[in-house]
């Protein structure tokens, strides 16, 4: 009458900290993460028939994520996430696939009397680095890396004008606006064969690119919206990193709006004049997109 169809499981919120220390000139480099692990397989059983024999225990999931943290390196998170699912698959034969996510908070070394401090740290923001990674059995490893809770504003260089209108549109053109969003940025890796592959890829390097490209042009584009200013962000990393396949953002507006305050005296504060805003949370506006390589025509 029924028959399982889909099956995963495995260790969510496993907290992870390591410190690297260099004993020459007694600077540490900390990194904060939290891990989840989730396994497929030849699995079914333990939801059937009751069979935990098959069962990878999530508390030695959780274990072996500690275990292997402190036998190599967690940054970055990518070359990280890709151990661990090679673990996972190569140990347990029935295992098939790992599905690690990684999230990655910032501490950000401080600065004390213009000397940055070898050993002190602060959470300069709510970003996060995240990483997406499965690992399947005679397959390879995909792994997808992203930006997200990046809060950004600009006061001007943004427009909104020309767009559709008829019985059901209130909205008004506008020539200069706020732009403010949170940014959720993702860019998918070409598919790696193995571990050794993943292994040569300067993914830091890339975040930064991303992140660097996603800022520029954020803060020089003219923007006409926020469509035609995230597919330039799209292309340009695209072009920055090789490997990429495809990229993809969410962009939540972030509104501010204009308070008439012309019943007060007649105080000006409607377009040029508006300098006092009312900052709003819902509803708002909502643009995706993912942006891919052309594919090149077989002759």
């Amino acid at each position: 009458m029924s028959q399982l169809s889909y099956a995963r499981y495995g260790k969510d919120n496993i907290r992870l900290y390591k410190v690297d220390k260099n004993e020459k000139t007694g600077v540490h480099t900390v990194v904060e993460q939290t891990v989840c692990t989730l396994l497929e397989g030849d699995i079914e059983t333990s939801y059937t028939k009751a069979d935990n024999s098959v069962v990878v225990a999530t508390d030695t999931q959780k274990q072996t994520t500690y275990i292997l943290a402190k036998q190599n390196p967690i940054d970055p998170p990518e070359h990280f996430a890709a151990v661990l699912g090679d673990h996972f698959i190569k140990t347990y034969p029935h295992i098939h696939a790992a599905h690690v996510k990684i999230i990655q908070h910032r501490w950000t070394r401080m600065a004390i009397d213009g000397k940055l401090h070898p050993h002190s740290f602060y959470r300069d923001s709510n970003e996060i680095r995240v990483v997406e990674a499965v690992t399947r059995e005679g397959e390879g490893i995909t792994i997808r890396s992203k930006i997200e809770k990046l809060l950004v504003l600009k006061s001007t260089g943004s427009a909104f004008h020309g767009f559709h209108r008829d019985e059901y549109t209130q909205l008004p053109e506008a020539w200069d606006r706020i732009l403010s969003t949170e940014i959720e940025a993702g860019w998918k890796w070409k598919m790696f064969k193995d571990l050794t592959e993943v292994k040569k890829v300067d993914f830091n390097s890339a975040w930064v690119k991303a992140r660097d490209i996603t800022m520029k042009t954020f803060a020089e584009d003219d923007s006409a919206s926020v469509q035609a200013t995230m597919y330039k962000m799209c292309d340009q990393i695209l072009a920055a990193v090789p490997l990429v396949e495809a990229v993809d953002y969410a962009l939540p507006n972030k509104h501010y709006f204009e308070i008439d305050l012309s019943w007060h005296k007649g105080i000006k504060n409607k377009g040029k004049d508006a300098t006092v805003f009312a900052p709003q949370s819902d509803p708002n506006g909502l643009i995706q997109c993912t942006v891919t390589r052309k594919s090149k025509s077989k002759l």
